[in-house]
Protein backbone atom coordinates (compact mmCIF):
# COMPACT_ATOMS: atom_id res chain seq x y z
CA UNK A 1 0.00 0.00 0.00
CA UNK A 2 1.09 2.82 -0.60
CA UNK A 3 1.51 6.02 2.12
CA UNK A 4 -0.31 9.31 1.58
CA UNK A 5 2.10 11.03 3.82
CA UNK A 6 5.39 10.90 5.96
CA UNK A 7 4.95 8.15 8.70
CA UNK A 8 7.24 6.51 11.18
CA UNK A 9 6.42 2.66 11.31
CA UNK A 10 8.83 0.74 13.91
CA UNK A 11 11.54 3.55 14.06
CA UNK A 12 11.72 3.50 10.66
CA UNK A 13 11.06 6.72 8.26
CA UNK A 14 8.53 6.31 5.13
CA UNK A 15 7.81 8.99 2.96
CA UNK A 16 4.70 10.09 0.62
CA UNK A 17 4.04 8.10 -2.09
CA UNK A 18 6.22 4.75 -0.37
CA UNK A 19 5.36 0.77 -0.40
CA UNK A 20 4.63 -0.40 2.87
CA UNK A 21 3.56 -3.51 3.64
CA UNK A 22 -0.50 -3.53 5.04
CA UNK A 23 0.81 -6.26 7.83
CA UNK A 24 2.40 -3.55 8.86
CA UNK A 25 -0.40 -1.13 9.44
CA UNK A 26 -3.62 -3.34 9.76
CA UNK A 27 -3.01 -5.65 12.59
CA UNK A 28 -2.02 -3.11 14.82
CA UNK A 29 -4.82 -0.77 13.90
CA UNK A 30 -7.36 -3.32 14.05
CA UNK A 31 -6.38 -5.32 17.36
CA UNK A 32 -5.63 -1.32 18.96
CA UNK A 33 -8.72 0.18 17.66
CA UNK A 34 -10.93 -3.33 18.32
CA UNK A 35 -9.86 -2.78 22.42
CA UNK A 36 -10.62 1.06 22.32
CA UNK A 37 -13.62 0.33 20.76
CA UNK A 38 -15.01 -1.95 23.01
CA UNK A 39 -13.90 0.32 26.15
CA UNK A 40 -16.02 3.31 24.72
CA UNK A 41 -18.77 0.92 23.60
CA UNK A 42 -18.95 -0.80 26.98
CA UNK A 43 -18.49 2.89 28.85
CA UNK A 44 -21.34 3.99 27.01
CA UNK A 45 -23.78 1.34 26.78
CA UNK A 46 -22.96 -0.23 30.35
CA UNK A 47 -24.48 1.83 32.99
CA UNK A 48 -26.40 4.42 31.53
CA UNK A 49 -25.20 7.27 34.38
CA UNK A 50 -21.60 6.18 34.66
CA UNK A 51 -18.98 7.09 33.60
CA UNK A 52 -19.91 11.20 33.11
CA UNK A 53 -20.86 11.78 29.08
CA UNK A 54 -17.79 14.75 29.28
CA UNK A 55 -15.29 11.64 30.66
CA UNK A 56 -16.75 9.34 27.54
CA UNK A 57 -16.04 12.25 25.33
CA UNK A 58 -12.28 12.70 26.56
CA UNK A 59 -11.76 8.91 26.12
CA UNK A 60 -12.96 8.62 23.21
CA UNK A 61 -12.84 11.86 21.70
CA UNK A 62 -9.25 12.02 21.84
CA UNK A 63 -8.35 8.45 20.60
CA UNK A 64 -10.68 9.09 17.52
CA UNK A 65 -8.95 12.15 16.75
CA UNK A 66 -5.67 10.18 17.10
CA UNK A 67 -6.87 7.30 14.77
CA UNK A 68 -8.18 10.35 11.94
CA UNK A 69 -4.73 11.85 12.04
CA UNK A 70 -3.37 8.22 11.33
CA UNK A 71 -5.77 7.65 8.83
CA UNK A 72 -5.00 10.65 6.65
CA UNK A 73 -1.71 9.75 6.83
CA UNK A 74 -1.93 6.41 5.69
CA UNK A 75 -5.40 6.35 2.91
CA UNK A 76 -5.40 10.37 2.39
CA UNK A 77 -7.89 12.83 2.23
CA UNK A 78 -10.30 11.08 -0.42
CA UNK A 79 -10.43 7.83 1.30
CA UNK A 80 -11.10 9.35 4.77
CA UNK A 81 -13.92 11.56 2.85
CA UNK A 82 -15.44 8.61 1.80
CA UNK A 83 -15.20 6.74 4.84
CA UNK A 84 -18.02 9.63 5.88
CA UNK A 85 -19.94 9.84 3.00
CA UNK A 86 -20.51 6.07 3.48
CA UNK A 87 -21.49 6.27 7.24
CA UNK A 88 -23.86 8.67 6.77
CA UNK A 89 -25.04 6.61 4.26
CA UNK A 90 -25.29 3.12 6.81
CA UNK A 91 -26.34 5.07 9.81
CA UNK A 92 -29.41 2.40 9.39
CA UNK A 93 -26.63 -0.55 9.34
CA UNK A 94 -24.87 1.01 11.98
CA UNK A 95 -27.85 1.35 14.51
CA UNK A 96 -29.10 -2.31 13.33
CA UNK A 97 -25.24 -4.00 14.11
CA UNK A 98 -24.81 -1.92 17.66
CA UNK A 99 -28.66 -2.77 18.65
CA UNK A 100 -27.92 -6.12 17.96
CA UNK A 101 -24.66 -5.90 19.76
CA UNK A 102 -26.90 -4.42 22.55
CA UNK A 103 -29.43 -7.24 22.86
CA UNK A 104 -26.69 -9.46 23.93
CA UNK A 105 -26.86 -7.52 27.09
CA UNK A 106 -30.67 -7.10 26.90
CA UNK A 107 -30.22 -3.49 25.97
CA UNK A 108 -31.52 -0.93 23.04
CA UNK A 109 -30.05 1.64 21.79
CA UNK A 110 -33.49 3.98 22.28
CA UNK A 111 -32.54 3.49 26.05
CA UNK A 112 -29.53 5.80 25.44
CA UNK A 113 -29.08 9.61 24.36
CA UNK A 114 -27.95 10.11 21.00
CA UNK A 115 -25.16 12.27 22.67
CA UNK A 116 -24.08 8.91 24.65
CA UNK A 117 -23.86 6.91 21.68
CA UNK A 118 -21.65 9.65 19.23
CA UNK A 119 -18.48 7.71 20.72
CA UNK A 120 -19.62 3.87 20.11
CA UNK A 121 -20.96 5.32 16.42
CA UNK A 122 -18.19 6.71 15.29
CA UNK A 123 -15.67 3.75 16.63
CA UNK A 124 -17.91 1.83 14.19
CA UNK A 125 -17.37 3.78 11.60
CA UNK A 126 -13.67 4.09 11.90
CA UNK A 127 -13.37 0.13 11.91
CA UNK A 128 -15.38 -0.47 9.19
CA UNK A 129 -13.70 1.66 7.33
CA UNK A 130 -10.17 0.19 8.40
CA UNK A 131 -11.84 -3.53 7.07
CA UNK A 132 -12.97 -1.70 3.46
CA UNK A 133 -9.36 -0.40 3.71
CA UNK A 134 -7.51 -3.88 4.59
CA UNK A 135 -9.93 -5.67 2.27
CA UNK A 136 -8.76 -3.40 -1.02
CA UNK A 137 -4.89 -3.80 -0.13
CA UNK A 138 -5.46 -7.75 0.40
CA UNK A 139 -7.23 -8.35 -2.85
CA UNK A 140 -4.84 -5.44 -4.77
CA UNK A 141 -7.60 -3.26 -5.68
CA UNK A 142 -6.10 -0.20 -4.84
CA UNK A 143 -4.48 0.03 -7.92
CA UNK A 144 -6.38 -2.09 -10.36
CA UNK A 145 -10.07 0.02 -10.76
CA UNK A 146 -11.70 -3.07 -12.08
CA UNK A 147 -11.31 -5.09 -9.56
CA UNK A 148 -11.58 -2.17 -7.10
CA UNK A 149 -15.15 -1.84 -8.84
CA UNK A 150 -16.23 -5.62 -7.96
CA UNK A 151 -14.22 -5.59 -4.89
CA UNK A 152 -16.35 -2.61 -3.72
CA UNK A 153 -19.80 -4.19 -4.96
CA UNK A 154 -19.18 -7.30 -3.33
CA UNK A 155 -18.39 -5.01 0.24
CA UNK A 156 -21.20 -3.24 -0.29
CA UNK A 157 -23.48 -6.15 -1.06
CA UNK A 158 -21.94 -8.26 1.96
CA UNK A 159 -22.51 -4.91 4.33
CA UNK A 160 -26.57 -5.07 3.36
CA UNK A 161 -26.87 -8.44 3.61
CA UNK A 162 -25.29 -8.12 6.98
CA UNK A 163 -27.62 -5.02 8.12
CA UNK A 164 -30.47 -6.60 6.69
CA UNK A 165 -30.19 -9.81 8.81
CA UNK A 166 -29.18 -8.14 11.54
CA UNK A 167 -32.36 -5.48 11.67
CA UNK A 168 -34.47 -8.49 10.97
CA UNK A 169 -33.27 -10.59 13.41
CA UNK A 170 -34.77 -7.69 16.05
Amino acid sequence: MKLKSALTINGKKYEAGDEVSPWSIYPFFLLHMGIFGASGFLMAYGDPESPPLVFLYMHGGFAILIYLAFYFSIFGKEEVEWMFINAGLGLFGIYAEIKYFLSWFGRNPADYSYARQAIPFLYYILYTFLLRQALLDLTGSHDNPERKRVVEALYIIVSVLIYGAFYLRR
